[in-house]
């Protein structure tokens, strides 16, 4: 796995999550993902997606520091900081989240296969 092709893939993930680009988390997204939120709750891709479809989750500022990437063979474990401001179902989502993912490559791309989020 290369490290370019990680942080290329982190910065359209961020842009997708802020644009709520559904066809674009489609595609960076492993029909697997399992993404554990700062409640606990673990959610699905499915479950993610939906909640970009339905414009329950609206993000109004995104940004990203801190970041730490190590490459594992076929696999990256990225680790993130990110500012965010936002609302997910008319509450508000304001702080500092350290996000860990998992990126693994496929044939044709790399896509996120694990996550977590928690408030710092």
């Amino acid at each position: 796995m290369d490290i370019n092709a990680v942080i290329n893939a982190e910065i359209e993930l961020l842009t997708a999550i802020k644009n709520a680009d559904v066809p674009a988390l489609e595609r960076l997204l492993h029909p697997d993902l399992l993404f554990n939120m700062p409640d606990g709750q673990t959610i699905t891709k499915q479950f993610d997606l939906d909640s970009y479809r339905s414009g329950k989750m609206k993000i109004e500022a995104l940004e990203a520091s801190d970041q730490l990437i190590n490459i594992i063979g076929d696999t990256a474990v990225v680790s993130v900081l990110v500012l965010l401001k936002g609302n997910y179902d008319n509450q508000p989502v304001n702080g500092v989240y350290r996000y860990l993912r998992v990126w693994k490559k496929s044939e044709t791309n790399i896509q996120v296969i694990a996550g977590s989020c928690v408030s710092v």
